[in-house]
């Protein structure tokens, strides 16, 4: 059996196998280095080899069409400077709730989606060029991933054919990853990459496997928190932060322009790691230099007006207050593991390290802990999980002329489980002789404001918060658990009148079922019907 992890990250991708170690006669996890492509990153264990989530297309006659990837896209950008052919971040537009335009390349148009495919395609077939034939993949996801994204990694695991696919949230598996394994450990996992920071609360436990009746060890999430704002964001921050003191905007320089101090602000956030200031020689679109400085304070500013610092600060409190809910106290953490590249900031640590304490906190493995965590599951490890997101139902308000929704399951409600009352509906117009269920996903949605003055101070800053209904229905792909629920009403229904009484529950698979009685002739006209998957 052949196990391979894939953490599809923001700015770095980590794919990881289990190799056998013949001394000790166990499997260990091993990331694996493609050439001419990865990049090594050093850490407290030594190398770690990723490749850079990069897509360049060719444009010249020899190589039309073709892609390179990685460091290859990097250093073919570097080389031709033609930013509208390098994509990076595409899978943060994934994820998000929007999506960039297609960009328009030599008469095509590529999307988030189309390179995102490209890319882990050139990663798969150059696994099996190493003569390495899966026949177990496992993909990780953001804590915060919405069903239209899990959608998308299904549909492209069942077109690469792989035998046995599986999913696993990145925050559980980097607790897995860090080997924490120890009967009733409690540790807290804070993963902040590229794009989203993700949070859980995790609680290992022994179980006896029923068929082999051997011990395996079993995850719970008890607590998750997640924000959509990531490494990218502060690369962005800096990059306008420089463009301020040369007393230049956005708007007034070129993209080339742009990506190219974009660049340099990455690698002065990299490198402030590590040491108390870093300069930098940026030459603008007319050929003039100017040296950009930021030391470690100004980075914490930074952070701080652009509500980075508070966000992080209202999702660790988030899944605190979740945790002492259900009778956990902070105190009763035993470990905070850091993981992704955000979390090398030492503002980031700094902050961190204040909650829990300087001891508490282990950032050992940044860039590998997701990846080896997945391969677990390979290895017969138990996820016990609860809802990421909440569940509601969207309703027609016909006296207001307006939706409203209604919450079904409470985000971090332990599954399977059942609303223990129904809910009772009436018809939307008169006449009515359908009613459909349109359930989806709700999300707390935070975004910084920031204003400067005209000598780029800032004036204001607030953080805005609203909640955003994602319907099911919209990214249903009509497979045996995405289907639209509808009650068919004989006779019609009236306005004013209760007439049908909805019984949900989600079972252990994470489908969500609606069973459907007709108050009026007192039949059953849905019986445990499965209308979505949920994650």
């Amino acid at each position: 059996m052949t196990v391979v992890a894939i953490d599809f990250g923001t700015s770095n991708t980590a794919i990881a196998i289990l190799t056998t170690d013949s001394d000790r006669d166990i499997a260990i996890p091993k990331t694996l280095h493609f050439d001419n492509i990865s990049h090594g990153f050093e850490t407290n264990e030594g190398t770690a080899w990723l490749v850079p989530s990069l897509v360049y297309v060719l444009g010249n006659e020899t190589n039309y069409g073709e892609f390179l990837f990685g460091e290859q896209a990097r250093s073919q950008y570097l080389l031709e400077n033609q930013s509208k052919r390098l994509f990076k971040g595409f899978k943060r537009d994934i994820v998000a709730s929007f999506r960039s335009p297609a960009r328009e390349i030599d008469g095509k148009l590529y999307d988030a989606e189309a390179i995102a495919e490209v890319f882990l395609t050139e990663l798969w077939q150059r696994l099996l060029l190493q003569d390495i034939q899966p026949t177990q993949l496992i993909f990780t996801v953001p804590v915060g991933a919405f069903e239209a994204y899990l959608n998308w990694f299904s549909n492209f695991a069942e077109r690469l054919q792989v035998p046995n696919f599986q999913i696993i949230d990145e925050s559980t598996a980097a607790a897995l990853g860090y080997a924490i394994t120890r009967p009733n450990a409690l540790v807290l996992v804070i993963d902040f990459g590229g794009g989203t920071l993700d949070l859980s609360l995790v609680r290992t436990a022994p179980i006896t496997n029923a068929t082999t009746h051997k011990q395996v060890a079993k995850a719970e999430a008890i607590a998750k928190s997640d924000a959509y704002i990531g490494g990218i964001d502060i690369d962005r921050w800096i990059a306008e932060h420089f463009l301020r003191q040369v007393g230049r905007t956005r708007s007034q320089i070129g993209e080339a322009s742009w990506l190219s101090i974009l660049e340099i602000a990455e690698q002065i956030k990299i490198k402030l790691s590590v040491v108390q200031e870093v300069k930098e020689i940026w030459l603008d679109e007319d050929l003039i230099s100017h040296e950009l400085r930021l030391n470690q304070d100004e980075l914490t500013e930074i952070l701080e007006q652009n509500l980075m610092l508070e966000q992080l600060r209202e999702a660790i409190d988030e899944v605190l207050t979740i945790g002492l809910n259900r009778g956990i106290s902070k105190a009763a953490i035993e470990q905070v593991l850091l993981v992704g590249g955000s979390c090398q900031l030492v503002a980031i640590q700094q902050l961190i390290m204040s909650y829990f304490g300087k001891s508490k906190v282990k950032f050992g493995k940044p860039f590998e802990a997701v990846a080896h965590g997945a391969l677990v599951l390979g290895q017969a490890i138990a996820i016990v999980d609860h809802l990421r997101h909440s569940y509601a139902i969207r309703l027609w308000e016909p006296y207001l002329h307006q939706y409203s929704f209604y919450t079904l399951f409470e985000k971090g409600t332990k599954y399977p489980c059942q609303r223990p009352e129904p809910l009772i509906l009436q018809a939307a117009i008169a006449g009515q002789t359908e009613i459909w269920l349109d359930i989806g996903e709700v999300a707390d949605i935070s975004q910084a404001e920031v204003t400067y003055d005209s000598f780029g101070r800032m004036t204001s800053s607030q953080l805005l918060k609203q909640s955003d209904f994602r319907s099911l229905a919209a990214n249903s792909k009509k497979s045996e658990v995405d289907q639209v629920c509808i009650a068919r009403l004989d006779p019609s229904g009236q306005l004013g009148s209760d007439r049908i009484a909805v019984n949900f529950e989600i079972d252990d698979r994470r489908v969500l079922m609606a069973t459907v009685s007709d108050l009026l002739t007192d039949q059953v006209l849905i019986d445990k019907q499965a209308i979505a998957k949920l994650e």
